[in-house]
């Protein structure tokens, strides 16, 4: 090896440009964050080549002072932090300065700036390699333009890494976009190869800020997207989720902010997978926009060059607040939720329609109770609050009336009730009134916008497996000893967190105690996990504490059984209903939470609305 000797300038920015610049989209991500640092309103991005040729980026901000334009240029120059104290609780997007300097190693750039309306402005340019900076006088408002021009060309060997214009391009677009989603207030216009793209205006009002999640994510995002806003112990969590019946084969609609900076984090990820669990199809991904305001302080965001991750200094605490937003936020969505977004056909059922529907058997549960005085207990209303344990048996039992075998083939006949005056299009329940059922598998039902088609096991087994959780959950849990304990073998810092861990373990039915150093000792387990691998189970718990600062292992665990014992106990298709008996199942399904999807996150009920129908007859064309 030959001496140790100080890097030359011009060789040690260009490592640093490889940190930071990768690709054209890094340079737009730079400076663009630059922009809304200095306090920018209005940003125009223009590009040519997919950014390769040319990137132009123009603001309104503060601008930059005369003499400190050479210095902007130079690696770790900064005006945005200045000691210690102010990066232990950085606010702005950028502060390494290190950005100009590594983009001007490795391209042809020119910075012109102005910081007042009026007098002229200074310009300064470098050219790849080590110069003083020249000042120039130019023309420019207050506000700031860098225009950075063929990318990487005294660098051939990272230029030949480049792809094609249009992937560049695509790259460059996403990272425009996920900046217009982080600053509402400021307008964003974007041309390529000097064609208008879009040009959006600053968003103040909630639905000027939806539209324009609209334009990012598409507008079928927004139609399946629920919006929430909760606050909580000094974090804040607010934005939208789609409801698991939007979800993607890639994880390609997942935008996350903390204080307003896009990242990418492995406890934000666990924590948004952990939500959607009980609800979404497997191998599929949810779709988010989500915004988190913590203390500046309690989060560092000096961890990685590109500034995409972060560090929590409690981390339990943010991804628990996460968990349980989007948890609570997901059980809450009912039929009525989701069809209140959706135009009213204003379709009112007929008199003697409404009558048929109106009057259920003796004993079959509603969800809800007695029905409101003067309705002669014939309505169908959900209740307003969780039933009890003996409640839930006495509706488990009745539900296996629905799925008890009939003699020989035959189907049991429907079940009538006097007519009724015609109902109103308000007083129709979310998922109507049953009609029909076909095959024996989906029961077809009018309510006020159309036809609505429910595939009645997929409903029954969610409706089921809530009952069952909530029975559990109520009742005491029951454990078991072992007759012989579970020795497991784990390293010291596994056991370390056992140790730490007990109380949590105590709380799940688990008795898990220090053997030594290296090995942990189960004496007691849930009695629902008898015939479990608790050797696994446990170290896949204490690979979560260690990661994550908590785990739902055990209670994902508890939730599979209880979901296949809810499959096994729920209505099978070929399976006859009467009329009531499918009114008493859509009631039910109004008042279960998550009840749009099955235990395995298929749907349970889909609507074909009154003009999605016309046009599939081509009525009125």
């Amino acid at each position: 090896m030959t001496r140790i000797q100080l890097l030359n300038p011009r060789l040690a920015n260009q490592i640093a440009a490889g940190e930071v610049v990768e690709r054209p989209s890094s340079v737009i991500k730079e400076l663009l964050e630059n922009s809304l640092d200095a306090g920018a309103t209005r940003v125009e991005v223009d590009v040519e080549d997919g950014g390769i040729k040319l990137m132009r980026v123009r603001d309104n901000g503060g601008g930059i002072d005369r003499d400190d334009l050479p210095l902007a240029l130079s690696r770790h120059a900064t005006s945005k932090i200045q000691e210690l104290d102010d990066l232990e609780a950085v606010a702005t997007l950028g502060f390494r300065g290190e950005a100009l300097a590594s983009i001007s190693s490795v391209a042809r750039l020119t910075l012109t700036s102005n910081t007042r309306d009026e007098g002229a402005a200074w310009q300064v340019s470098a050219e790849g390699r080590d110069m003083r900076a020249e000042l120039a006088p130019a023309a420019h408002p207050r506000g700031t333009t860098v225009e950075v021009r063929d990318l990487f060309f005294n660098t051939p060997a990272r230029r030949k890494f480049l792809r094609t214009e249009k992937t560049e391009y695509n790259h460059l677009d996403d990272v425009i976009k996920r900046l217009a989603l982080s600053r509402f207030d400021v307008g964003f216009t974007l041309r390529n190869n000097s064609r208008a793209v879009y040009s959006w205006r600053s968003a103040d009002g909630q639905l000027e800020r939806e539209r324009r999640v609209a334009q990012v994510c598409g507008p079928a995002f927004m139609e399946q997207a629920l919006h929430i806003d909760i606050e909580r112990s000094g974090l804040r969590l607010w934005g939208w989720v789609a409801q698991p019946s939007f979800n993607r084969s890639q994880a390609d609609l997942q935008h996350f902010y903390v204080n307003g900076r896009a990242i990418r984090d492995k406890l934000v990820g666990h924590a948004v997978r952990q939500a959607y669990q009980d609800v979404l199809y497997h191998g599929r991904h949810p779709a988010f926009v989500l915004y988190l305001e913590v203390d500046p302080s309690t989060v560092d965001v000096n961890v990685h060059p590109t500034k995409h991750e972060v560090r929590f200094r409690d981390n339990r605490r943010v991804h628990d607040f996460i968990f349980s937003s989007l948890h609570h936020a997901l059980a809450q969505v009912r039929p009525g939720d989701r069809l209140a977004e959706r135009p009213d056909s204003g379709t009112a059922l007929s008199g003697a329609a409404a009558g048929e529907f109106q009057q259920a058997p003796m004993g079959l549960s509603t969800g809800g109770g007695a029905s409101p005085a003067g309705n002669g207990g014939g309505g169908y209303y959900p209740s307003s609050g969780s039933p009890g344990p003996e409640r839930v048996t006495e509706q488990m039992r009745h539900y296996g009336e629905l799925h008890r075998p009939y003699p020989g083939s035959a189907p049991s006949p429907s079940v009538s009730a006097p007519p009724m005056p015609e109902a109103e299009a308000e007083d129709i329940p979310p998922l109507g009134y049953a009609i029909a059922q076909l095959k024996g598998i989906y029961i077809l039902a009018e309510n006020a916008q159309g036809l609505i088609i429910v595939d009645m096991h997929a409903a029954h087994e969610r409706i089921t497996y809530e009952r069952m959780k909530t029975a559990f959950a109520e009742g005491a849990l029951q454990t078991q000893p072992l007759l012989v304990p579970e020795s497991i073998a784990v390293s010291q810092k596994e056991a370390d967190c056992a140790e730490h861990s007990v109380e949590m373990f105590t709380r799940l039915g688990f008795d898990v105690q220090r053997a030594g150093p290296e090995s942990l000792l189960v004496r007691q387990v849930p009695a629902l996990l008898n015939r479990a691998p608790v050797a696994q189970l446990v170290r896949d718990v204490l690979s979560d504490l260690i990661e994550y600062g908590s785990s739902e292992r055990i209670q994902n665990r508890m939730n599979e059984l209880l979901s296949t014992m809810a499959c096994h106990g729920s209505v099978r298709a070929n399976r006859r209903l009467t009329i009531p008996e499918m009114n008493a199942l859509l009631r039910d399904m109004e008042a279960t939470e998550r009840s749009g999807q099955c235990n395995h996150g298929r749907p349970t009920w889909a609507l074909q609305s009154l003009d999605e129908l016309d046009k599939l007859f081509m009525r009125g064309q």
